[in-house]
């Protein structure tokens, strides 16, 4: 079912290729400008991600691996910025006790619904399998204006750090998106999680 969404993606992407390059244009400041996080200690694993991997185990159980940026070319940009429309455009938002019964679940949107961290998932997912490096697709939580938990896909590039979200088409600088970070996954240990600045805890 992955498989025929990746298909579709394919397709799909070459009709907004061209407004992935206008946007890439049109940021150039904002990715010369970009920052990265200050990255903390470790700290607890969102249950949603306990949870994914024991359904997912191939997924979460390859280990450790050396740190990696993404290089950040232009040929990156719009590969990245057409996966995050995409994305957006196709999955339809639903809360996890709307579609699961649940109070939080991970997963990917197979049947093309779900929330901010099923958007994550799928984009993280999609970058991974265009040779774009797991340890530079981070998993991360946030917390919104209303300290309402977020989730969100932390780029982590030789340029700085930019976030996809499944409420914005833009790939923003993190210091952009108006959100509180709290907690990602490690670059070199995906089951490991650290804290972003100040440590705070979110409802995911």
């Amino acid at each position: 079912m992955i498989s025929a969404i990746l298909k579709t993606c394919a397709a799909a992407a070459a009709l907004a290729g061209a407004l992935a390059a206008l946007q890439s244009t049109q940021a150039a400041n904002a990715y010369d400008s970009a920052t990265y996080a200050p990255i903390g200690a470790s700290t607890s694993v969102p249950w949603g991600w306990v949870d994914f991997c024991q359904r997912y185990a191939g997924e979460c159980d390859q280990g450790a691996l050396p740190a990696r940026d993404i290089n950040l070319s232009a040929t990156a940009i719009s590969e990245i910025a057409r996966v995050n429309q995409w994305v957006n455009a196709h999955v339809e938002p639903e809360t996890d006790p709307d579609h699961w019964g649940l109070a939080d679940r991970w997963d990917y949107p197979l049947d093309g619904k779900g929330d901010c961290e099923d958007y994550a998932l799928l984009k993280r997912k999609m970058l991974i399998d265009a040779g774009y490096p797991r340890q530079a697709l981070l998993m991360t939580v946030v917390k919104d204006g209303d300290e309402e938990g977020h989730a969100v896909l932390t780029v982590k590039t030789n340029k700085g750090e930019f976030v996809l979200d499944n409420l914005n088409d833009e790939m923003r600088p993190w210091t952009a998106t108006g959100y509180r970070f709290v907690k990602r996954q490690s670059q070199t240990d995906q089951n490991v999680w650290l804290t972003i600045g100040p440590s705070l805890q979110a409802r995911l």
